[in-house]
């Protein structure tokens, strides 16, 4: 089942660029990474998704029901972490995940307690006394005390220092064991890698590649080194599927796309001291969807 359906989002900002014809789907009990750089169209895309914005062309689905007439019926069911959160700066942390708290109907006083002792929070102190990171500490707590069915998180981590953005993946992780839907978006790959099954790359307002992290990084590219006897003419290299390559006289490193025999046999025709050939990770596949048009 699909829990979140995505077909043709369209968000025009006059002359500003929003997304274009976004598509793709989330599966229930998947966590599904959303990446790109500052700018490329998640948050548009995850605020039109939400509601929050309305679409210029296209629709959007949650749990099967459309986001913009069904949206306060599905809000229940959702945990949402903005890439900025923005507070009553007067309130105590623990009023203000009680107000929260009562837009659910539910008592979630122990929940919040257990979330703010996993993410090291102190819920007697004022918003406006807090840190950037424990403020960003705040919004994930608002957006998991009533355990949602979907987990929507935009740039979560930023604010928060290594450890605790281990807790954090630690807990997400626990969350899905649960049976949470996640969608996550970010800029930092490292943390789709670690956590996503599959990703949807967006540059300039449109997806450019829908992909699980598995084939991205075992199936499509593989990353060579080789060390040859003598030096070898940079041209020898230069073919179909060869990306980034560096020489410097008896080495030559680069990425390759393609049928891996055919570049083993491209190989056998030199003298070799050593090869490695590794799974490069998903910041150097990434880099191609970003490459500048000469």
């Amino acid at each position: 089942m699909s829990v979140i359906e995505i077909s043709n989002l369209t968000k025009i900002y006059g002359k500003a660029r929003g997304i274009n014809n976004i598509s793709f789907t989330v599966e229930e009990g998947e966590i599904f990474g959303f990446i790109g750089p500052n700018g490329a169209g998640k948050s548009t895309t995850i605020r039109t998704l939400l509601g929050l914005i309305y679409p210029t062309g296209g629709s959007a689905k949650i749990f099967g029901k459309d986001c913009i007439k069904d949206g306060p019926k599905i809000k229940k069911e959702i945990g949402y972490l903005p890439s900025e959160v923005f507070y009553y700066d007067n309130m105590k942390v623990l009023d203000l995940l009680k107000y929260s708290a009562s837009f659910y109907k539910k008592d979630c006083s122990k929940r919040i307690r257990e979330l703010a002792d996993i993410m090291d929070l102190d819920l007697s102190k004022k918003i406006d006394d807090l840190s950037l990171g424990n403020r960003k500490k705040v919004g994930i707590i608002q957006g998991l005390l009533h355990e949602p069915k979907l987990i929507i998180l935009d740039e979560p981590t930023s604010g928060l220092d290594p450890l605790m953005q281990q807790k954090f993946f630690d807990l997400l992780k626990e969350e899905n064991k649960k049976g949470a839907t996640i969608l996550f978006s970010s800029h930092i790959l490292t943390e789709v890698q670690r956590l996503c099954d599959r990703v949807a790359i967006i540059k300039e307002g449109e997806i450019v590649t829908l992909e699980k992290i598995s084939t991205l990084k075992e199936s499509t590219y593989k990353k060579f080194k080789i060390e040859t006897a003598a030096p070898i003419d940079k041209e020898y290299f230069q073919i179909e599927g060869v990306n980034d390559l560096e020489e410097d006289g008896v080495t030559a490193s680069f990425l390759f796309k393609g049928n891996v025999n055919s570049m083993m046999k491209k190989i056998a025709g030199i003298d070799i001291v050593n090869i490695w050939v590794e799974e490069p990770d998903l910041e150097e596949i990434f880099m191609h969807y970003y490459e500048k048009e000469d």
